[in-house]
């Protein structure tokens, strides 16, 4: 389901009073491949609920030149769509900070790409407790590779 803040709030409020186990991710997830399949696969099995922040189009763009290539609206009804994803809210800032702190979520969860001190939120969530957790990358995919190869295929 794609959410607002607001009622990324309430909802949060409903699923921490049920004492459900909380997993949060992030990122562009601009063109879906098996990587971002296997990230959220591992992620949901950390907890109850999936909650993936999505960078807005302009906070794509100001970390990645010439992105995105979907709109918000397309990534973000793709990302619904994967099963293992439970809400899904945009965020229109360069990081998920504020998400992370409406959330606070019991799981935080990247891809091994970054080192724990660099994650975004990892020292909020280690300070009441939480985890933060790094998945291995799936070797030979990502949307960059995937971009480079169709700009050499000749169509």
């Amino acid at each position: 389901m794609i959410i607002s803040k607001k009622k990324l709030k309430k909802i949060v409020s409903g699923l921490k009073k049920k004492n459900k186990k909380i997993v949060f991710t992030n990122g562009c997830f601009d063109i879906i491949h098996p990587g971002h399949i296997h990230l959220l696969e591992k992620a949901k099995s950390f907890g109850d609920v999936l909650i993936v922040g999505l960078n807005s189009d302009s906070s794509v763009r100001a970390i990645k030149p010439k992105r995105p290539i979907n709109s918000f609206k397309a990534r973000a009804n793709v990302v619904d769509a994967i099963k293992y994803v439970d809400f899904v809210c945009g965020f229109s800032e360069k990081t998920p900070l504020n998400l992370i702190k409406i959330v606070k979520p019991d799981v935080l969860v990247k891809g091994g790409d970054w080192k724990e001190r660099e994650i975004v939120g990892s020292s909020f969530v280690l300070s009441y407790g939480g985890q933060v957790k790094r998945i291995a990358l799936k070797k030979g995919f990502s949307t960059t590779q995937i971009v480079k190869k169709i700009k050499n295929e000749k169509l």
